[in-house]
């Protein structure tokens, strides 16, 4: 006979989120698929343009980070079971964007910002207020949110080098994911977000990618 599913108590689940956390934002991320990269040979060979790729990739990397965040976050809160596996298996898919851009950003010589965990940290509490608000407010949080990813990706391919074909890559896969994302989540009923939490989470968004090219 199967084994029993195990509830986990509130102060199960919290310690379990506080190790998700801190396997996000200080350990070497693994994806599940092959990076999208492939074989495209390094083609970045000039100094300031590197400099350039490899601070894109940094903000890419600092958004993965807050969107694990967010997806555990809303999924720790989140009143459906259905909606909560399809949020952590969501999240699943930014582990493997964590991971390529990671990989981008030291193939550049390059690091990933520093304020990780203040990044992980907001976007978690942003997630739990935004599950706390039902499942279908919740889930048009995440339409909402890929909506403003895709936009924000669309402009890193115009930005990034000519010619770097690795970064444009993964970038080009993680926009194909994240438009998946947000269509399941419409039609799994997520509920249009008022205008002026659409204009306060672009300008959120706005201050960490600035923030994150430099630190």
């Amino acid at each position: 006979m199967p084994a029993p599913e195990r509830h986990l108590s509130l102060a199960d689940r919290l310690i379990q989120e506080f190790d998700r956390a801190l396997r996000t934002v200080t350990a070497a991320n693994t994806a599940a698929r092959p990076n999208p990269a492939g074989a495209a040979r390094e083609s970045v060979s000039e100094e300031a343009a590197r400099r350039h790729a490899a601070a894109l990739m940094r903000v890419n990397h600092a958004g993965e980070i807050a969107a694990q965040a967010l997806y555990h976050g809303q999924a720790l809160t989140a009143r459906n079971p259905k909606t909560r596996e399809a949020l952590l298996e969501a999240a699943r898919d930014e582990t493997d964007h964590l991971a390529w851009c990671e990989q981008r950003v030291r193939e550049l010589d390059d690091r990933t910002s520093l304020l990780a965990p203040l990044w992980y940290a907001g976007s978690f509490a942003i997630g739990a207020v935004a599950g706390l608000a039902g499942d279908r407010n919740s889930l048009g949080f995440v339409a909402e949110t890929e909506r403003q990813v895709i936009e924000h990706l669309e402009s890193h391919l115009h930005d990034l080098p000519e010619g770097d074909e690795r970064s444009r890559r993964i970038v080009e896969q993680m926009r194909d994911d994240e438009a998946r994302h947000g269509s399941e989540a419409s039609a799994a009923g997520g509920r249009e977000l008022p205008r002026p939490v659409r204009d306060l989470m672009r300008r959120t968004a706005r201050v960490m990618t600035r923030t994150a090219y430099r630190i």
